[in-house]
């Protein structure tokens, strides 16, 4: 609703994202992540935008007063309900951060587990005709996959680890 409303309120000031944003003395891209709700502005920012707008900060959350201005009451209302928007956004971005964390590690445990499974079967991966073309093609891309994976996966499979603790230790 948020979102809807600064694009909405933009759109019929004739402004564009840049324009508004040089007003607020934020980049484009601020704007832009309000508008498609990536993020919301912060109280001070909320209250610079409104009056960017020439409407209330509780129009730009969807709210209609019937006074003119703002008394404590509705400040602290506007404010719970940043919070609550503030908290959504805060829940989605760590659900998103943990599900890289956890494919992560899962694409780590698949590929070590073929590696292992290929070597624990004497695979012909070991014992390959490199001068067959077919099978010097794919031992060498394989070999390469090989070679990539092993300087890179302990890194990625540590930091996700650190990362996945250093996640439930917050909580």
């Amino acid at each position: 609703m948020l979102n809807e409303n600064i694009r909405n309120l933009r759109k019929a000031k004739g402004l564009s994202q840049e324009e508004l944003a040089i007003k607020l003395n934020v980049v484009r891209q601020t704007v832009s992540k309000w508008e498609k709700s990536l993020s919301v502005p912060d109280s001070s920012m909320l209250v610079s935008l409104a009056e960017e707008l020439d409407t209330s900060v509780s129009t730009l959350l969807g709210e209609t007063i019937q006074e003119e201005g703002l008394n404590e009451k509705d400040l602290k209302n506007i404010s719970e309900k940043l919070e609550v928007i503030n908290l959504q956004f805060a829940k989605r971005n760590k659900r998103k951060i943990k599900t890289i964390r956890y494919l992560l590690i899962f694409l780590c445990i698949i590929i070590v587990a073929v590696f292992i499974a290929l070597i624990a079967m004497n695979s012909e991966y070991l014992s390959w005709d490199f001068n067959n073309s077919e099978s010097a093609i794919a031992g060498t891309l394989l070999h390469g996959f090989e070679f990539l994976f092993v300087r890179f996966a302990p890194f990625v499979f540590i930091v996700s680890v650190i990362g996945i603790v250093l996640t439930y230790r917050k909580q």
